[in-house]
């Protein structure tokens, strides 16, 4: 380790970490106990001013997905912390490799619960329970080491959040240097056991089916290399979209629950899972029949057979696990079977048309997206309706990283996980797709947006509070109850802070006003007025179960 320059402080060793990781943008609220580490990210980064800690955690997890590195938020102790705290539970459920460092009392005062300024009972352990893993800084001199292990632990396969609570009079003092560079351990290869019988059973397999999870977010590349050797269809969970582009001929998506989709399930032979948790919501509440025959890979012990029985489990890395059957059955003299893979294809063609059917006019907000967008471009969708009906399925995507979303499920994230995205992606489009009940919830992080100035066009679907539970409500014959919201002018608004405003009340002018706003080159709001706007011809219901309730 090299000696510490004289009068640093914290702040500077946080920069030198940041920077060892390529990261030089960070999102956060300034405090009193703080104040070090912004002031020197402002000084020699990029220090993003949101307006609520949430917000902060968003941002560095979009901004962490965009790059497919490591997002950093800054927050502040006790209620600080605690209003992070929804936001870390959604890195944690996305496996997202954000750095949160937050504020902590100074050191005389830590744990003596007299209610000294923002202290909190159990900080540390609220955090625990909220992230991959926390710890405390408690002396300058380790600070850089515990940094540093921070890091490497939150971008660790899996990924996830990584609290490090730091006291204010340890900021402010003479850190140790950050320790050398750490080495990646090298990934072990797969158990060759194993991948020769997983072998086995795709040259096998006369039919065979992939669903891919989150898991292959690094292992695009073979994944694809393996659905054109074996003729697979490929189904995705909406963690796993854009592994492979989603105009491949080959790839089914995000669509395993509809009528198609279960239907090619149901005359599969051989299901491979790789890197899936087999959420709820996409396999209709555990009751979507998959084949008997089930290869599933994932990182986690504990995830093989918890939904689906595996006939062949494997506890593997994604890519070293595909590079090695790829391989497997390149040697053998795989052959995909044509009879199949035609199957697949119309299949993959059936299921979005139908889905066309349902969405109506909706469905032009897709088209026209993918028209004046780059194939890369992020777009960050809240949990909407829209984003529900054609944004997490219809709306193809090419690229892992440009598939953001809160994949807990929690409203309101997307504006924060959007702006995140932009910033990292300076010099292309981010679309940002939030409801005007999404939206709400961190309101001010539009004054955010006019102020950094990211190339981000917001997408606002207003349709007067939240749509989603609104049509649950009226399907099931129930008295509306907490879903009618009263909504701000958005053109007034956007006005008040000097936000380029855009309005579409017809299917007309979709195409149109979103290429004038992409080519706006800067923050833009496309409010979207669902009151005007024609209805989808089958309103969009969240799939969940509701006891005593109709099938």
């Amino acid at each position: 380790m090299t000696s510490p320059a004289p009068d640093r402080t914290g702040g500077d060793l946080l920069v030198d970490l940041l920077r060892r990781y390529d990261v030089d943008t960070v999102f956060g609220v300034v405090s009193v106990h703080n104040l070090p580490l912004v002031e020197a990210v402002a000084r020699d980064l990029r220090f993003v001013p949101v307006r609520h800690e949430a917000s902060a955690v968003n941002a560095a997890d979009g901004y962490a997905r965009a790059t497919g590195g490591l997002g950093c938020a800054l927050t502040s102790t006790g209620t600080g912390a605690g209003n992070a705290a929804g936001s870390l539970v959604e890195s944690l459920s996305s496996g997202t490799s954000v750095l949160h460092v937050t504020g902590q009392v100074d050191t005389p005062y830590l744990g003596s619960g007299r209610g000294f300024i923002h202290e909190t009972k159990d900080q540390l352990g609220m955090l625990t329970a909220v992230s991959k893993h926390a710890v405390t800084v408690t002396d300058a001199a380790s600070a850089g080491v515990l940094l540093q292990d921070a890091a490497e632990r939150a971008l660790a396969a899996p990924g996830g959040p990584v609290s490090v609570e730091w006291p204010i009079d340890l900021q402010y003092a003479v850190p140790g240097a950050l320790p050398a560079p750490a080495e990646r351990a090298a990934v072990a290869a797969a158990d060759p056991v194993r991948v020769a019988e997983a072998v086995a059973l795709l040259r096998r397999s006369e039919r065979p089916a992939i669903w891919a999870g989150g898991g292959v977010a690094g292992a695009g590349e073979q994944l694809c290399r393996l659905v054109e050797l074996t003729g697979a269809a490929l189904f995705t969970s909406n963690s796993g979209r854009g592994a492979v582009a989603e105009d491949h001929e080959l790839c089914i998506g995000n669509y395993a629950t509809t009528p198609g989709g279960r239907a090619l399930l149901g005359d599969a032979d051989l299901l491979l899972s790789i890197g899936t948790h087999f959420r709820s919501n996409e396999t209709g509440d555990y009751g979507l029949a998959v084949p008997a025959e089930h290869v599933q890979v994932d990182l986690d012990p504990a995830a093989i057979g918890r939904v689906y029985p595996a006939t062949l489990g494997v506890v593997a890395d994604a890519a070293a696990f595909l590079d090695a059957v790829v391989d497997g059955l390149a040697a053998a003299g795989a052959q995909p079977r044509p009879a199949w893979a035609e199957q697949v294809r119309v299949t993959r063609a059936a299921v979005r048309e139908t889905q066309r059917a349902g969405l109506g006019e909706h469905a032009a907000f897709a088209d026209a997206l993918r028209k004046v967008l780059p194939r890369e471009a992020v777009v960050a969708r809240d949990v909407t309706i829209a984003s529900s009906a054609w944004g997490n399925r219809l709306l193809e995507t090419y690229d892992v990283r440009a598939n953001v979303f809160p994949r807990g499920g929690g409203i309101g994230q997307g504006l924060g996980m959007a702006i995140g995205a932009a910033l990292a992606r300076p010099d292309q489009p981010t679309v940002g797709i939030v409801g005007d009940g999404g939206l709400a919830v961190h309101l001010g992080e539009l004054t955010t947006m006019a102020q950094e100035q990211p190339w981000l066009v917001l997408l606002v679907f207003n349709d007067g509070g939240y749509g989603v539970l609104r049509n649950m409500q009226d399907s099931l014959g129930s008295p509306r109850s907490g879903v009618d919201l009263l909504t701000p002018d958005y053109g007034l608004l956007c006005r008040s802070l000097g936000l380029e405003h855009l309005r579409i009340a017809e299917p007309g002018a979709v195409a149109a006003t979103l290429e004038q706003a992409v080519a706006h080159g800067g923050p833009v709001v496309v409010e979207i007025d669902l009151a005007s706007y024609p209805p989808m011809p089958r309103p969009f219901t969240p799939p969940v179960h509701v006891p005593g309730a109709p099938a």
